[in-house]
């Protein structure tokens, strides 16, 4: 029986679900010790489900522990959110809608999914040999026997099957969708005329653009009329609107010629230090660079300085004040092709025979797709390619300096060991490690301080309504910029990391001004202009769109009337108009060379049957048009056969990609996760 520690070396991902069920278990409990099972605060609600603060944070430490991904990072903690967002949607939509289908896996399935007969994703990637990538059944059974007396292990297997029982209901599901799909004989041979004629000839129209609104009326009865009937249209999701200030923090020119100042002083001292190493360490802004990097890598005024030993700097640099002083020499390649073969640092005796082997004429190229632990590259005998000296650090970097082409060297690095074979080996040159101390020009403490005051003083000026916000931010010497929050929305738009000031937002009343935010090191203060939680925007809102197409038409009317004469030629007079011709134009395309995005038009004209006939005025997105078709060219590019093949294919993917989004938009959806001040949210 294999124990844990075996499992820690091959199937690191089993090992890590385990840590992460006891991790978790231990936080919620805690949790309850404190009192948070009796303020389990509301994070939304599912179809109805209420979601709560405990069931939602235990979805997102499953999904943190299978990504991997770090919520240190704000993208990545958006994402892990969502998808735990997404797995909770799957648990109170998705699984409910395959119990009422009848959508199952039996018990003989989801064996064969266990089994390898046909594995699960979700299995495979936790149990595939990470050598040959196929699925190890043997590793399953080592796992399920540590699950017999580990409770831990248990609720990860429990966790693994339900995933692998949903990811195939899913499939199911989706493959039901996909059987619905179906392309009749008409939209074969709509298609395969779409693909094998093209037609040539000119047209004429007007602009809507051309015309004055001015010339039309539109009535508040034909705007609310419009919007009866169409009220579909102007579904929205529920939002809410600040108009908000960024203080920004920049240096002043005192602040620059502080930091310049500074510069120049650790540089003289920098420039007389014995130990440089040490000088650097002590010094906040120091570094200590791990690569070598020759000449050719550097600047002119860099290289110059580090190869006749001066130090380089202090020089401003991308708003830096750099100085830097060379720590370590080797003559070393600029260039190295290798090989590699990689192995875990528990099979030191497998290492040092094949390296016995290898130097005594053994095929590196065989050796390393044997023997081999990373694929990426074992696959192509261990060949890593032609890399510069400067793309090796520490260990490797000691080990390939003075390589020679046909060398094999052994490097144990971390946790695991590396032969590597050496089979290019440029003529070796002059390389330099360096150590650099930076000073970024920023603004003072002082300055950061004067900022933030009148941030402050803007604050208090800003509050009892939004005039005063304005008559405020004019007095600053502040523009004020407007943002929509659409509900569930994570960040302000152009504003990175702002959580906390939707997270605001979406507690406060309107007309409410925000305490001062700080963002990307500057300052902000918003005010809550409106509240919009309607489903659908109000006929206001909806105004300025409705008037627009309504315009649109009475245009369209007004050309329709301006047109006169059986000719195009004598229409495009009547238009005062040019005529423009079109050539190779399919039942596919959407643009018009010369007269823009047209899909109508582009309809009306592949669909005509006869040559030389004027059509009828055609109401296009831009403007009205007449045509003439002068030819229509026929050519076998596509068969009713491969059409069908074709149609059907774009019909079942098409399908399959609205399947899920469909399902979402039928739910009933409350997500409440930017209001809460809560982790993970």
């Amino acid at each position: 029986m294999a124990s844990l520690n075996t499992l820690r070396t091959r199937f690191g991902i089993v090992l890590t679900v385990v840590i992460a069920f006891a991790l978790l278990a231990f936080v919620l409990s805690l949790k309850t010790e404190m009192g948070f099972s009796g303020n389990d605060p509301k994070v939304g609600s599912i179809d109805g489900d209420k979601i709560k603060y405990s069931e939602y944070i235990e979805e997102y430490e499953r999904v943190k522990m299978q990504s991997g991904a770090s919520e240190s990072d704000p993208q990545q903690a958006e994402m892990l959110s969502n998808a735990a967002w997404q797995g909770l949607f799957a648990k109170h939509v998705l699984e409910p809608g395959f119990d009422e289908a009848g959508i199952t896996v039996g018990e003989a399935e989801r064996l064969s999914m266990i089994s390898g007969e046909h594995p699960s994703q979700a299995l495979y990637n936790v149990f595939a040999d990470p050598r040959t990538g196929v699925y190890d059944v043997a590793a399953v059974s080592d796992f399920l026997a540590q699950a017999e007396t580990n409770v831990q292990a248990q609720r990860a297997w429990n966790y693994l099957n339900e995933q692998a029982v949903l990811e195939r209901r899913l499939g199911k599901y989706l493959g039901l969708v996909r059987g619905g799909a179906y392309v009749n004989a008409l939209e074969v041979a709509q298609g395969v005329e779409a693909a094998n004629h093209t037609y040539r000839g000119k047209l004429v129209g007007r602009k809507y653009a051309a015309i004055p609104d001015s010339l039309f009326t539109v009535s508040s009865s034909e705007i609310k009329s419009f919007y009866r009937a169409h009220k579909d249209r102007f579904k929205q999701t529920p939002s809410r609107t600040i108009s908000y200030v960024v203080f920004y923090v920049r240096p002043t020119d005192d602040d620059m010629l502080a930091i310049e100042k500074q510069a120049k002083a650790v540089g003289e001292e920098f420039a007389a230090a014995d130990d440089i190493r040490g000088f650097v360490r002590g010094n906040r802004n120091g570094r200590i660079n791990e690569r070598y990097v020759s000449a050719a890598q550097l600047s002119e005024e860099e290289a110059d300085a580090f190869f006749n030993d001066r130090m380089y700097g202090p020089v401003l640099k991308n708003d830096e004040w750099i100085m830097a002083r060379v720590v370590d020499r080797k003559m070393a390649p600029d260039t190295l092709g290798i090989r590699h073969i990689v192995l875990p640092y528990t099979q030191e005796k497998l290492a040092d025979s094949l390296l016995n082997a290898l130097r005594g004429g053994a095929d590196f190229a065989k050796t390393a797709m044997e023997y081999s632990a990373y694929d990426a590259t074992a696959a192509d005998g261990g060949d890593l390619g032609a890399m510069p000296f400067s793309a090796f650090t520490g260990e490797f970097s000691d080990a390939l300096a003075g390589a020679k082409e046909g060398d094999i060297v052994k490097v144990a690095s971390g946790d695991a060991i590396q032969l590597i074979q050496v089979y290019r080996a440029d003529k070796p040159s002059k390389h330099v490690r360096v150590a650099d101390i930076s000073y970024p020009v920023e603004a003072s403490a002082e300055t950061r301080r004067n900022i933030h005051n009148e941030a402050g003083t803007f604050m208090v000026n800003a509050k009892g309504s939004l005039e005063s916000f304005n008559e405020a931010a004019s007095a600053a010497n502040q523009i004020p910029r407007t943002a929509s929050i659409a509900q569930g929305a994570m960040r302000v738009t152009n504003l990175l990391d702002s959580h906390d000031i939707v997270r605001w937002a979406n507690n406060a009343e309107k007309g409410d001004v925000s305490e001062i935010f700080t963002n990307n090191g500057n300052y902000v203060i918003a005010i809550l202009t409106d509240i919009d939680d309607n489903k659908y925007m109000t006929v206001k809102q909806a105004t300025p769109q409705i008037r627009r197409l309504l315009l649109r038409d009475k245009k369209h009317d007004y050309i329709v009337k301006q047109l006169a004469g059986a000719t195009l030629e004598e229409q495009a007079r009547s238009l005062d108009s040019q005529i423009t011709e079109f050539d190779g134009l399919n039942r596919s395309a959407y643009y018009i060379d010369r007269v823009g995005v047209e899909p109508r038009v582009v309809g009306a004209i592949t669909t005509t049957a006869e040559k030389g006939v004027l059509s009828a005025p055609v109401k296009g997105s831009l403007g009205t048009y007449v045509f003439v078709v002068d030819e229509i060219e026929t050519q076998e590019k596509q068969t009713g056969e491969a059409e069908k093949v074709r149609a059907q294919a774009l019909i079942e993917n098409s399908m399959q990609q609205w399947a899920l989004p469909v399902v979402q938009q039928m739910a009933d959806i409350e997500d409440m996760r930017p209001t809460l001040s809560l982790i993970h949210i």
